[in-house]
């Protein structure tokens, strides 16, 4: 598709700017999102337009301009082209989801790594998910494992509003129990000791809440933390040992033995910058 956005781009926008037009974008639902630099700012127009011709199903596309930022990971978009509209219904793994992609956030990017965590959860496991958005992970989950709970916890209200939503619509009010909070203060006064899987999908945020993760967790049986983390590596460096070695040091603090069977790099988000999930095995 990258190739394809180019070429169909090629003669429509001078030559020159073409190496301007970055090869990626986010389509939810019948939303596209892109980013412009300055050079291809100018033919926003014509780029939208190619996408809608590739993709026949995206009615609306969005600019993003500015980063993921705040509590919230919300970033600021900008109507370019299509139906002037930031609400829509995104499909993945057999589920729905609604979401306002200027008041939540959403990676379809993730995908993978949603469908890759639900085949983990074994029957009548009980999940947290500390950070749930509009409550993919969650209901992806529910859908497509005998999980007997997930507690899906946001501290967007808009968030909380669409994964009620998306619960309803995907029929699974008996397993998945949206709560609005912060996820340190909800564990500490709903949720203490009741997990035998943390998911931890902000990475932002994530090594600040690990000790909170901890308190999630059951005392005893086999007990997992699905950690997603950013981090810088230059040549020769190991994002992923970086943050093994930086989590076991953390866990180690708080009197926890761990070991780490599975990591890998989700997916780049910048020069030398990765995003990386490990999959944690708490010994005790």
């Amino acid at each position: 598709m990258r190739k394809r956005l180019r070429k169909t781009l090629s003669g429509r926008i001078p030559q020159e700017v073409l190496s301007h037009v970055y090869n990626s974008y986010d389509i939810v639902g019948d939303i596209a999102i892109i980013r412009l630099t300055e050079a291809s700012r100018e033919y926003r127009r014509i780029i939208a337009e190619a996408i809608m011709s590739i993709h026949k199903n995206v009615k609306t596309v969005l600019a993003q301009i500015s980063p993921v930022q705040g509590d919230f990971r919300l970033r600021r978009l900008e109507f370019v082209a299509g139906e002037n509209r930031t609400l829509t219904v995104h499909r993945e793994s057999g589920c729905l989801f609604s979401v306002d992609v200027a008041e939540c956030y959403f990676s379809p990017r993730l995908f993978y790594e949603r469908m890759r965590v639900a085949r983990q959860v074994r029957a009548g496991e009980t999940v947290v998910n500390m950070f749930a958005g509009v409550g993919c992970f969650s209901i992806i989950i529910a859908k497509h494992s005998a999980v007997k709970k997930v507690y899906s916890v946001d501290v967007n209200p808009a968030a909380f509003h669409f994964m009620r939503e998306n619960v309803r619509l995907n029929r699974v009010c008996e397993k998945v129990i949206p709560i609005l909070g912060d996820a340190k203060k909800v564990v500490r006064e709903k949720l203490r000791h009741v997990a035998d899987r943390v998911l931890m999908p902000l990475p932002e945020k994530a090594f600040e809440y690990l000790p909170h993760a901890l308190f999630a967790l059951k005392d005893k049986g086999e007990r997992w933390i699905h950690y997603y983390d950013f981090e810088h590596a230059k040549k020769g460096e190991n994002p992923l040992e970086k943050v093994r070695l930086r989590v076991a040091e953390k866990l180690e603090s708080l009197g926890a033995a761990c070991e780490v069977p599975f990591s890998r790099i989700v997916r780049t988000t910048g020069p030398n910058w990765y995003q990386v999930v490990l999959d944690i095995k708490i010994e005790r």
